[in-house]
């Protein structure tokens, strides 16, 4: 499906959802699925599943609904999860190893080759059988393998000159864990994962529920 018309952040970020959810059908053989199905399981409205897979996908058919490896088709499709995309981590401390050692980006055909680091102790050590690299092989490296993907694991002091040195090498999407906001060009999307701000959601809701 040639897709025309953008969607919205919040539909953006429901489809690896229901991707997850659908990929797990597959493994139990399941052929096919509508989307009040999956509404059901996900515990989502039912005409927002429904608009968000007719944004990304023409083949629902009515009393029938999908054929379940050509929604999953759609979805990967749209998402550009159907190349894989070559990543790396700059930070190699507790965080940047973590998501090293993190299986489940396959799923995405998410693939971090290396990771990058100033701390001589650790330079040049295997994890998960990626080595980690001085930081001032990353421009090389990414040119080299034309990578577009960064992954930003340091103290916030540190984040603006990694994002700087990743610019500079020709990546293009940043996945910035700094609790910091950095400057990019235009043609530069970061994506910020805050974690003070998703522990204040949760401290919120956890204390109007016990002191309410």
């Amino acid at each position: 499906m040639e897709n025309k018309k953008p969607i919205s952040l919040q539909t953006l970020k429901r489809l690896p959802i229901y991707l997850q959810y659908l990929k797990a059908l597959q493994r139990d053989s399941v052929k096919h699925i509508s989307s009040t199905s999956i509404a059901l399981a996900l515990g989502q409205n039912d005409v927002q599943v429904r608009k968000d897979l007719a944004s990304v996908s023409d083949r629902g058919k009515p009393k029938i609904g999908y054929v379940l490896i050509e929604l999953i088709s759609d979805i990967e499709s749209y998402l550009g999860y159907d190349n894989v995309q070559n990543a790396v981590i700059v930070g190699a401390g507790n965080l940047g190893r973590a998501l090293l050692c993190y299986h489940g980006f396959s799923n995405y055909n998410l693939d971090i080759v290396a990771a990058f680091d100033n701390n001589d102790d650790i330079i040049g050590k295997m994890i998960k059988n990626k080595q980690i690299f001085s930081i001032n092989k990353l421009k090389n490296l990414c040119e080299r393998m034309k990578i577009k993907i960064g992954i930003i694991t340091v103290p916030d002091y540190e984040a603006q000159k990694v994002c700087d040195l990743m610019v500079e090498s020709g990546i293009l999407a940043i996945w910035n864990f700094a609790p910091i906001n950095l400057n990019v060009p235009k043609e530069v999307i970061v994506q910020n994962e805050n974690i003070g701000s998703s522990l204040a959601i949760l401290s919120k809701h956890l204390k109007e529920k016990l002191y309410k």
